[in-house]
């Protein structure tokens, strides 16, 4: 990640296979952001290959202060499995991206030196065919004004750019929209310039 905060992650979502003395090894990345979108992924996987030996997966979501990595053996040997898997995202240089390598067990053993490169492969064969993008982190920011004043903060949102997300009005106007990151201190600031209105940060 750069110091400005930019990131690179995935797309969309995108998958990739790899074979070893018959084993299939079938890999599937997602872009996600939160740990519960990590779960039901993986718990829909899981169900849909309902017969695979192993669920393996490793993720890392960029977090306010710090990273939350997981990295996931589902039975395999110790590092045999999560952290290979792990080590392809952050080969990449990727955020926000989850990696799940569902085995089929094909009767051979392929010790821990071949079950490491069979993860690791097949990881880096979904996110070969992954479109990287470019992503800089936004806040969502709670704009309450008066009616007297919700022209100006439109005209303010419009210019600057801001994604209006909701707005709901009743005795006063509530307004949710996103701002990046790298622009925030100065589009909030023209807000409180207009006077009359409360800004909050939003989930």
């Amino acid at each position: 990640m750069s110091e400005s905060g930019i990131y690179s992650t995935i797309s969309k979502p995108s998958q990739g296979l790899y074979k070893e003395k018959g084993s299939k090894f079938l890999s599937f990345a997602f872009p996600i952001t939160t740990t519960e979108q990590a779960n039901e992924i993986l718990g829909r996987l899981r169900k849909e290959h309902h017969s695979a030996k192993h669920h393996c997966y490793a993720y890392r979501i960029k977090g306010p202060v710090t990273d939350l990595i997981r990295a996931n053996d589902d039975g395999e040997p110790s590092n045999t499995a999560g952290k290979p898997i792990l080590g392809q995202i952050d080969s990449f240089g990727l955020m926000n991206v989850l990696i799940v390598v569902v085995r089929y067990f094909g009767g051979t053993l392929l010790g821990k030196g071949g079950l490491i490169q069979a993860y690791k492969s097949a990881s880096a064969n979904a996110l070969k065919k992954a479109e990287i993008i470019q992503v800089e982190p936004s806040g969502i920011f709670q704009i309450t004004a008066d009616y007297k004043n919700i022209k100006e903060v439109m005209r303010i949102a419009g210019t600057e750019g801001c994604e209006i997300i909701s707005s709901d009005y009743n005795d006063n106007i509530v307004i949710k929209t996103k701002i990046l990151a790298s622009k925030s201190a100065g589009i909030i600031s023209r807000f409180k310039r207009i006077g009359g209105i409360k800004i909050d940060i939003s989930k």
